[in-house]
């Protein structure tokens, strides 16, 4: 039996500074114990490659809210292959796109803002808007607006008017989550993503047992389809309610971001058999 570790980043692995230095005990026990840990955000490619270097992390990863997997080259024996799944050889990563076209989605967002909604998009941004709205540094920025699957919106209007808003882009053939900000995407959700690895894990490896952890309503799909879901605090230290309503047998940490993601994991990787 093999432990595989998901995580989201924003609000759980890393905190409101980009830190994961609260998270260092139980990352360092998940390498000793050789436990791969795949990370699950809404962030890009260039992002969560950033991220890896600094941890280390040689594992697959999902960006962009599902829209993707990236599977390093060699990392399975077997042949990643499914024709059911559109599959292309990047030349470093197998990559799964589960996603829709980035040009897609910011035809749609045009075609809101013309039926009168007040929006707009990483997309209409430059580099250093982007680092104002989200407090990114500008090298950070330039990643985060490097999108392939997924686009990450402000809404300007009424609440009341998001009920409407979600039906019209579910009108125009796409989904809809929230995170730190609004998304359109297309038929991905991290669930989805996290089905398609644990699969492949189950196929190299045989029987694996998987953790998750997150925060928002767009990780409600990964905490579901976990064996160990686990939700962290915000940073008022209250619990999403959209995720301990919706996630059975959820997991709270006892913590906010980082320091909740090391204590949960270290505890589950005492109780778990690995």
């Amino acid at each position: 039996m093999n432990l595989i570790i998901f995580t989201d980043l924003d609000g759980t692995l890393l905190d409101s500074s980009y830190s994961y230095r609260e998270a260092l005990p139980a990352l360092e026990e998940i390498k000793a114990k050789t436990v791969p840990l795949v990370l699950c955000s809404s962030k890009t490619k260039k992002e969560i490659e950033h991220i890896r270097k600094e941890l280390d992390n040689r594992h697959p990863f999902i960006s962009e809210n599902g829209g993707g997997i990236f599977i390093p080259k060699g990392y399975f024996e077997l042949q990643i292959t499914n024709y059911k799944l559109q599959i292309k050889d990047d030349g470093k990563y197998s990559v799964i796109i589960l996603g829709a076209d980035y040009t897609d989605l910011r035809d749609a967002l045009t075609e809101l803002r013309d039926e009168g909604f007040e929006l707009s998009g990483f997309g209409d941004m430059s580099t250093r808007e982007i680092s104002e709205l989200t407090g990114l540094r500008m090298a950070d920025a330039k990643r985060a607006g490097q999108r392939l699957f997924d686009e990450p919106f402000v809404f300007y209007g009424k609440s009341k008017e998001i009920a409407h808003l979600k039906r019209r882009i579910r009108s125009k053939g796409f989904n809809f989550t929230q995170g730190e900000f609004f998304h359109i995407m297309g038929n991905s959700d991290k669930g989805r993503a996290v089905s398609i690895m644990k699969n492949l894990y189950q196929k190299q490896f045989g029987k694996v047992v998987t953790i998750g952890l997150g925060d928002s309503p767009n990780d409600i799909e990964m905490l579901q389809n976990v064996d160990y879901p686990v939700v962290v605090q915000k940073k008022n230290g209250s619990y999403n309610k959209d995720v301990i309503r919706t996630v059975k047998g959820c997991i709270k940490a006892e913590g906010t971001g980082p320091d909740g993601w090391n204590k949960a994991v270290l505890k589950l990787l005492e109780t778990v058999v690995l």
